[in-house]
């Protein structure tokens, strides 16, 4: 297992802006130049690992879903998805999807779940959907014939147009079932022009980021019905009383949104 750690992966630089300690110099190094261009990068992500608490929190607890497929997991960071979907559901499934050598490490160690439900983490990419769906990892452990709740947080912004995207998002959400739900975040610029200094400040480190707009990013919904209050700033999705009352759109620079497939 090869875990390049000379050189900076996106997984261990947003650990980084999260205050985790699972990074290495190169992380921090190219994390730092982002931030020095992008300074609200820490700020966007706490936002977006809040939209994902609040978003678990209402498809377990108020919808009922009880299996959960996370593409792009990134290194665990308590809570993680299948606590807060555990605490609802007790015996909720879940299965984490990530390409990055120390992600799987920790996933093995820490990502366990309830007596009853269950946990299980596939090493894949986001592009190879045939492999994911078809992974024992995924068909042993969720019944693709009920709903599922696919997420994909902060995902889509390293895919470049050339990879699809929308194509990618298309062939997931069309493998599930109807009342399946798509969790969604990205970054945009729509709000700071930064963002693209910091974009290209990946880029310098050979790390693709693309951030979009709010009809790019609306597009990815295509044929799902968005649940209120549709599209909007991730710490603007049914904020609780944890979102401090000035975070701007500015600050966070990330569109989230559910989408229930009809």
């Amino acid at each position: 297992m090869d875990l390049r750690v000379d050189l900076p992966h996106p997984a261990r630089m947003y650990d980084y802006y999260l205050g985790g300690k699972d990074n290495f110099p190169a992380d921090r190094k190219a994390a730092e130049q982002a931030r020095a261009v992008a300074p609200n990068a820490s700020t966007a992500a706490r936002a977006n690992r809040a939209f994902m608490a609040r978003a678990v929190r209402y498809l377990a607890g108020e919808v009922g879903i009880d299996q959960f497929l996370d593409i792009g997991t990134g290194i665990p960071t308590s809570p993680n998805l299948h606590e807060i979907a555990q605490e609802a559901v007790e015996g909720a499934r879940v299965v984490y999807v990530d390409n990055d050598p120390i992600v799987l490490t920790h996933a093995r160690a820490l990502l366990t779940g309830t007596p009853t439900g269950r946990t299980a983490y596939l090493d894949a990419d986001v592009r190879d959907v045939r492999r994911i769906l078809a992974a024992p990892e995924v068909v042993d452990t969720l019944d693709l014939a009920r709903p599922v709740a696919l997420s994909l947080l902060a995902v889509g912004h390293f895919l470049p147009d050339s990879d699809d995207p929308g194509g990618i998002v298309r062939r997931l959400v069309d493998a599930l079932p109807a009342g399946s739900h798509l969790v969604l975040s990205h970054l945009t610029p729509d709000h700071d022009p930064s963002i693209e200094a910091g974009a290209r400040a990946y880029r310098a480190q050979g790390i693709a980021l693309r951030p979009r707009t709010r009809a790019e990013v609306e597009a990815l919904f295509g044929g799902l019905e968005l649940i209120d209050p549709g599209l909007v700033s991730v710490h603007r999705w049914r904020p609780d009383a944890a979102v401090p009352a000035d975070l701007t759109d500015a600050q966070v620079s990330a569109y989230g949104a559910i989408g229930r497939k009809p």
